[in-house]
């Protein structure tokens, strides 16, 4: 493994466990330069192919989920652990679909989906963004549909 401090490969495993859902395994790892870092090892059981709204096929990257999920979390009172086991679920899901082609479309949903019962404030912040909102009134009326703002 590559040190990401000094970019030597001359690393050593110090613990290995897997992680709380049983999805990877967690290294914590020494490089001879000092520095300690996390690495993890999970299970790839098959290229998933997404295909955009534009047509065009690139690889499923969970990095590139992450990243949107914790966008959508940033400042909100979920802990990291929980957002890992979130993404895990997300990615676990696509994988049993048993589908090598999923579109944006489908991703998208099931993201939402899983957003709606963790955190409403990442909900919409997500959907704003999935969804495309451009104005003020975009906002109201996706806000307006929701069973968590209504008023009772």
């Amino acid at each position: 493994m590559i040190c990401s401090i000094c970019k030597k490969g001359e690393t050593s495993v110090v613990d290995s466990r897997p992680t709380e859902d049983g999805t990877a395994i967690r290294r914590r790892r020494l490089c001879v330069c000092g520095a300690r870092f996390t690495t993890f090892e999970r299970v790839q059981y098959r290229e998933i192919m997404v295909i955009k709204k534009n047509g065009r096929k690139s690889a499923f990257d969970r990095d590139k989920l992450a990243k949107s999920i914790f966008i959508a979390l940033k400042k909100r009172p979920i802990d990291t652990e929980t957002t890992e086991k979130f993404i895990s679920r997300i990615s676990r899901s696509l994988e049993e679909l048993g589908q090598s082609e999923i579109s944006t479309n489908t991703i998208g949903t099931m993201v939402m989906e899983g957003l709606k019962d963790l955190d409403p404030v990442a909900y919409v912040r997500f959907a704003s963004v999935y969804r495309n909102f451009r104005e003020e009134k975009d906002f109201v009326q996706f806000v307006d549909k929701l069973d968590v703002y209504k008023k009772r």
